[in-house]
């Protein structure tokens, strides 16, 4: 078949090359065999008794000499605090210290833990690459090109409190996808076809940037996942590309029909909120599902919200970003679902600094986002088990 690009698709994709938003690169194909797959890692965060590995950025207080870091949930027992790499372990009370039923984690003087200063995550203007302008007009955000915040974050696993989280979260409903799950019930194999932007590339996952855990992203550790729970064969065809946005999308729908597929994951926005408004981002998606469906009917869809980047940065647009979503969800019906990082990463930056997600300073995610993007994904496609406490 021969793709068709709309005339307000074509209008934006032209513009597009001009406002980009996200900080196009190239992301190498990645090497999961460093990678030791564990499924407590996918268990969903919103459910699960243990937050496994979140991240935070200990920022040290230049007058008190005091750092500091805010986790999602109260704290009811840390069970461990490691390096991003996961080769040092941390000794509560001498590296760490924290208040049981509080959100905070503190790092005492002569602590192994890093810690950076404000101005540590700053540059001069000019300096870098991008133009990552500060929204307080005070230089540029440090841009992380592979794994510069991963190195300076922390990771930690607590057991928590009984706090509810407030968002509305992805739920399994076999009737929403029934084909995929079908498939995946019967140890089927199936095909995914992923189509985005540098988020879905993989970049900044430590699998991507070849550190210590080697941990793949968001759509590889999916791939994995609904291997080991289902019993399935599962193809990835990954064909996202850093700096686009929906009307490129377009240009694409014909490797996506080749590559057969059974679910096709549509994950853009980052790129489309540097000047594309609800209406015209709806429009777009809604046309890349209908172009899909031409030559594969049968195909389902789950489409990705995106998370939010820095909200410091100047060129980035945070209002259009919950109107993107609201748009998604209005093409939701039988065969096509949403998975709603947005939502996700408004509650994040309520509890968290940016800085404490980040996987290159600005607009991608780290190893704990890549993670929970998984964790969403999974939501909606694996049948949840049985909780089992966690051990004191």
């Amino acid at each position: 078949m021969t793709s068709t690009l709309p005339p307000i698709a074509f209008r934006f994709f032209v513009i597009c090359a001009t406002a980009q938003v996200i900080l196009a690169g190239v992301c190498p194909a990645q090497d999961d065999s460093r990678w030791n797959y564990a499924p407590e890692l996918l268990e969903p965060f919103w459910l699960s008794e243990v937050v496994h590995a979140e991240s935070v950025l200990f920022v040290k207080d230049r007058e008190t000499g005091a750092a500091a870091a805010s986790l999602l949930f109260p704290v009811d027992h840390i069970m461990a605090v490691r390096n991003a790499a996961q080769d040092i372990t941390y000794e509560a009370g001498v590296d760490y210290r924290f208040d049981e039923g509080t959100r905070t984690i503190t790092v005492p003087p002569g602590s192994r833990i890093i810690t950076k200063f404000p101005e540590d995550l700053r540059r001069e203007p000019g300096s870098q690459k991008y133009a990552l302008t500060h929204r307080d007009g005070n230089g540029e955000i440090l841009f992380g090109a592979t794994l510069e915040y991963h190195n300076m974050q922390t990771w930690v696993t607590y057991r928590r409190t009984k706090d509810v989280w407030p968002v509305s979260m992805p739920s399994f409903d076999a009737a929403a996808l029934p084909i995929t799950i079908r498939r995946l019930g019967n140890k089927q194999p199936l095909s995914i076809v992923l189509l985005g932007d540098s988020i879905s590339t993989g970049c900044n996952a430590s699998g991507w940037g070849g550190g210590a855990p080697f941990q793949p992203a968001y759509q590889d550790l999916l791939r994995q996942h609904l291997e080991k729970q289902s019993g399935s064969t599962v193809t990835l065809t990954n064909l996202a590309v850093g700096g686009t946005s929906t009307p490129w999308g377009f240009t694409m729908i014909d490797q996506v029909v080749d590559a057969k597929p059974d679910l096709v994951l549509l994950a853009f926005g980052m790129n489309d909120s540097a000047g594309r408004s609800a209406e015209e981002y709806g429009q777009n998606v809604a046309g890349m599902i209908q172009e899909i469906r031409k030559s594969k009917p049968q195909t389902e869809f789950i489409l990705i919200a995106s998370m939010l980047g820095n909200r410091d940065w100047t060129r980035l647009n945070h209002d259009v970003f919950p109107k993107y979503r609201d748009a998604l969800a209005d093409l939701c019906v039988p065969g096509i679902a949403l998975a709603d990082m947005t939502s996700v990463w408004e509650e994040f930056l309520k509890r968290k600094q940016d800085h404490d997600l980040t996987g290159n300073g600005v607009n991608h995610p780290n190893d704990f986002g890549h993670r929970v993007y998984a964790q969403v994904l999974s939501a909606l496609l694996v049948a949840p088990k049985p909780a089992v406490p966690a051990e004191k």
